[in-house]
Order: structure tokens, then C-alpha cells, then sequence
């Protein structure tokens, strides 16, 4: 039986998943063998001294060298760059690694944490989204487990956990807040900003997913995800909208029962359960459900008209090969020039089908397969 995580690496720590799996590490009185990030060196300065990694990275080389100088007086060790990020994954004393890297960029870095055997406790959605075949057989040839981070994904991997025969599941059921836009039609939706865009009305994340979950993008790639994980086609997938966030996702079986895992909007309980899974702690990290003053609970239907992001996820999942690559490709692409001000709220779904239309599809890809559809979609956007 797999142990609980005893040392771990965060890819990712100084974003809102990287930070509350800290928060959880200190709960459980787990170690921190090493923390990576991008850019944010003030913050990342804080996490090293605090929880004494033997390795920090920032993905940007300037900001690297910045923190080089600022952990001059301690024996943490700072590294930079792609290399870098491969290397605080793949650290020999850690037998965990969070893939909490916001986008294409966590996809080497959770690999080469996969081909050294150890947990992978996934946040980052693009790693199956563009590569989940190609992961999810190396996985299997290193011995590497792949636990959800995800509050739905979580929930799913937690309704299955009885289960003793895949073929009794009739359907996969994501929930789905709807984001700050619910109810809005498409004309309503033109002059949407950035500011609006940010207003979540369940969970405090990063601006990239905020934006995905305005546009319903942040489902669409969840549906995929869930393909992956769960070997499921994607016509037994389904989306709901519940805007409470209290049940995180439900599996329907064959006989119609449905089981469902509720909490608290806070992810600290899916990093926890993905860091302790056999087993259950008790933890200070998670929020306890008051279901006496948890209020109404409403379930409704996407609407895929407005919404046309998760309508062209939909999609890419029925395509299959490169196609979500090159779908997470141009949206990564399209919600960056959203949040500089380049383009409209709208605008970001237009971007991404027409990279859909112009790049081509490769079924069965390589690595490189895969690199070359984001580049090219990526550079259709532009």
C-alpha cells in the first residue's frame, strides 16, 4: 500500500495552489524538498526561508539571479530556467511532486517527475489536456501515481473509489459554478474587462484560470482531463452548473444511484487527499461543511451558445490527437492578450477557433507532435 507523502516538491508554489499546498504541508507536518516558480521572487524568497527546500527555481533568469542574492545567507541552492524546473522535479529526496505550474509550461517538468517514479498530486491541467495518452502510459511503465488536485477531478477519484467494475458507470458529472457571467447572453458579454472577468463568485485563484472560468474554458479542459484519468469517452461526460460550489462533482452508475463528494469551496482538502490518499488525517488546512447554513443547492444547463469555449473543448475531446493541444495552445494565448487589454472578452473564443481551423491535427503524437500544435496554435492567435 502506498505510504502517505513524507517530502515534497511544489512546481508552482507561489500561486494560489502552490500556496495552500504549503499550507497543508505545514499542517501534516510534511517537508519541503524543493519549490519552483516563475517570477515572483519577493514571495518565493519567503517560502525558502520559511520552509528550508534544498532547491528554489524561477523560471525567469533575471528573477533568479535576483533571488540568488536575496538567499545568499542560506544553503538553499537556486536554479533557473526549463532545467531548473526539471530539476526540482526530479529531486532524488522527494517522493512527491506537485504539478501546480499554471500552463504548457508544466508539461516536461511533470514528465521527468513521472520517469522517476513518484506521486504526481496534478494541478496542472494541461499536462492531460494536451499530452494525457502520452503521460498516462509513461506513468504506467515508471510506477508513477497520478492523484487529482482539482476540487472536481478530486471529487470524482473519491466518488470511484468504491467502485469495482468501470463498466457500471453510466456517467461522469462535473459541476460547475458557472463563473461571474452566469445567465449573460452573448451581447451582454461585449464589453466585459478584465476587472469583471477576475470577480469569481466561489474560489479566489490565479487571473489565467479566473478568465477560463468566466469563459466555461476551465470545464472544457476538465472534461478532457476527465477522459484521461477515468478512461471515459466524452459522450459520458456531462457538465452542470451549480453555482453553490458544495458538490464538487457525482458519478452516476448503471443502476441510476448517484455518488457525490461534498465540501467546502477550499482546496485544501483535494491537496490533502492527493498528498495522503489510502489514508484520511485530520488536518487544521481543511475547512470543515456547515450543512446547516450551506443554503440552497441549484443545478442548471451550460449554455454552450454563449459560452463557446467549452462547446470548442467539447470538441477537441471528440477530435482527439493534437487537437487539445492546440486548443489550450490558443487559449493560453488569447486570455494573455485578454488580460493586457489587446482583445475582448469575446474575442478569446474567436482566437481559439480559429487556430482550431487552421492548425491541423495529428493523432497518436510524439512529444514533439504535441510542442510543435501549441506553438502553431499560439502563433495563430497572434
Amino acid at each position: 500500500m502506498m505510504e502517505i507523502s513524507k517530502r515534497i516538491t511544489i512546481l508552482g508554489s507561489t500561486g494560489s495552489i502552490g500556496r495552500q499546498s504549503l499550507e497543508v504541508i505545514a499542517a501534516c507536518g510534511m517537508e519541503v524538498a524543493a519549490l519552483a516558480a516563475n517570477s515572483s521572487v519577493k514571495r518565493m524568497e519567503e517560502q525558502a526561508r520559511q520552509f528550508k527546500p534544498e532547491l528554489a527555481v524561477l523560471a525567469d533568469e533575471k528573477a533568479a539571479a535576483d533571488l540568488r542574492v536575496r538567499l545568499a545567507d542560506t544553503n538553499v541552492r537556486v536554479l533557473s530556467g526549463m532545467g531548473g524546473l526539471i530539476e526540482a522535479a526530479t529531486v532524488s529526496s522527494a517522493d512527491t511532486a506537485i504539478a501546480a505550474l499554471v500552463g504548457m509550461v508544466g508539461l516536461r517538468p511533470t514528465l521527468a517527475a513521472i520517469r522517476e517514479g513518484k506521486r504526481i498530486a496534478l494541478a496542472n491541467k494541461e499536462t492531460l489536456v494536451c499530452a494525457g495518452p502520452l503521460v498516462l502510459e509513461e506513468a504506467k511503465d515508471y510506477g508513477a501515481r497520478i492523484l487529482p488536485v482539482d476540487s472536481e477531478h478530486s471529487a470524482l477519484f473519491q466518488s470511484l473509489e468504491g467502485n469495482r467494475d468501470r463498466g457500471e458507470v453510466k456517467r461522469l458529472i462535473l459541476t460547475c459554478s458557472g463563473g461571474p457571467f452566469y445567465g449573460k447572453k452573448t451581447e451582454e458579454l461585449q464589453g466585459m474587462t478584465r476587472e469583471d472577468a477576475l470577480q469569481h463568485p466561489n474560489w479566489s485563484m490565479g487571473a489565467k484560470i479566473t478568465v477560463d472560468s468566466a469563459t466555461l474554458m476551465n470545464k472544457g479542459l476538465e472534461v478532457i482531463e476527465a477522459m484521461h484519468l477515468y478512461h471515459m469517452p466524452v459522450e459520458k461526460i456531462s457538465v452542470v452548473i451549480h453555482r453553490e460550489s458544495i458538490i464538487h462533482s457525482l458519478v452516476e452508475y448503471c443502476d441510476n444511484a448517484m455518488i457525490a463528494q461534498l465540501g467546502a469551496p477550499d482546496m485544501c482538502l483535494p491537496i490533502q487527499y492527493a498528498l495522503t490518499w489510502p489514508k484520511r488525517i485530520a488536518s487544521t488546512a481543511t475547512t470543515p461543511l456547515d450543512l446547516w447554513n450551506c443554503g440552497t443547492l441549484t443545478f442548471g444547463t451550460p449554455d454552450l451558445d454563449t459560452f463557446r469555449c467549452l462547446a470548442l473543448a467539447l470538441e477537441a475531446a471528440k477530435t482527439g490527437g493534437t487537437a487539445g493541444a492546440i486548443l489550450n495552445g490558443a487559449n493560453e494565448a488569447a486570455v494573455a492578450q485578454f488580460l493586457a487589454g489587446e482583445i475582448g472578452f469575446l474575442e478569446i473564443a474567436q482566437r481559439v477557433a480559429l487556430a482550431m481551423e487552421r492548425v491541423p491535427v495529428v493523432q497518436d503524437p510524439t512529444l514533439n507532435d504535441i510542442l510543435e500544435a501549441d506553438a502553431a496554435a499560439r502563433e495563430a492567435v497572434r
